[in-house]
């Protein structure tokens, strides 16, 4: 699991509207990165419309927030639509991204988020011990706003 200070492994995942994101394409961008277990279950839906309800405040402090799961772009599309999510969602079906970002557990993807800064650095980390907690906005936002513009 990549630490604070860690360059970012990358990312290369299809979104769910099929195009290619490649993580490395975005240096200039901080990028929220959130692995979450699945589309449309309880707590997924409570932490990602939490972050939804929150985008002007994550766009105010120059964070771009993007999702991955196992799920498949049908999944994400319905998921997002559902909910209005205005941020890309990425699957990584095989996990092998989950893995190397050390958010694959015995059950699947585990609950995690980061913060990659401007030049790809990991300035932000935190993978959940139980899948039932999250990461609320207001705590993420706080963090982000104690990093500065890092």
């Amino acid at each position: 699991m990549p630490q604070v200070d860690d360059k970012a492994p990358e990312i290369d995942l299809v979104d769910d509207r099929g195009e290619r994101f490649v993580l490395s394409r975005l240096r200039g961008e901080r990028v929220l990165v959130v692995f979450y277990p699945g589309d449309d279950t309880p707590v997924c839906t409570a932490q990602l419309c939490d972050y939804r309800d929150g985008i002007e405040a994550f766009e105010g402090v120059g964070v771009r927030v993007v999702g991955i799961s196992a799920d498949d772009g049908a999944s994400h599309r319905r998921f997002r639509e559902k909910y209005d999510l205005p941020f890309t969602l990425l699957s990584d079906p095989g996990l092998a991204v989950a893995r190397a970002w050390g958010c694959k557990g015995m059950l699947g993807m585990k609950r995690a988020v980061f913060l990659v800064d401007r030049d790809g650095v990991v300035r932000y980390a935190h993978v959940e011990a139980l899948p039932i907690f999250r990461r609320r906005r207001d705590e993420l936002l706080e963090a982000i706003r104690g990093l500065g513009e890092a």
